[in-house]
């Protein structure tokens, strides 16, 4: 039993002994991790003429803006837009403004921040309304 235990464990070791390939080891490569997005939803009314604003804080990368809801009625087109603030207004950045009506699940404006800060979100009004709407508008950034 002895002369058995002890051929094993030769053999073990001549093995493990075998198994270096070389002076070097290599570590597995891993994608870097991504950070944790941020979601914020912002609700309000938006009166015949105007604008409703509203700001948050976002770093560079990933951002997407969707209009969950708008209305009544539900079919109505609002402006939505992204931009920096200036005082009480909010400037769009270029071609960070576009139409949409409420109630999709997908991203009206999407891109990537190049670098971050203080950002804005506004829902306007673009000469199509009659009466004031309410409307629901979904932020996920980093």
């Amino acid at each position: 039993m002895s002369n058995r235990l002890g051929a094993l464990a030769l053999v073990m070791l001549m093995g493990s002994a075998c198994t270096s390939g070389g002076s070097e080891s290599t570590l597995p490569i891993f994608p870097a991790p991504t950070p944790p997005s941020t979601t914020e939803t912002f609700t309000g009314t938006v009166q015949v003429g105007s604008g409703d604003v509203h700001t948050f804080t976002a770093t560079a990368g990933a951002i997407s803006i969707t209009l969950t809801d708008a209305g009544p009625p539900a079919s109505i087109l609002v402006g939505l837009g992204l931009g920096s603030v200036s005082g009480t207004d909010c400037v769009f950045f270029n071609g960070a403004a576009v139409s949409a009506q409420g109630g999709g699940t997908t991203a009206q404006l999407s891109g990537t921040l190049s670098t971050g800060g203080s950002l804005c979100v506004e829902v306007f009004d673009i000469g199509n309304q009659t009466a004031a709407i309410t409307y629901s508008v979904t932020v996920v950034h980093l």
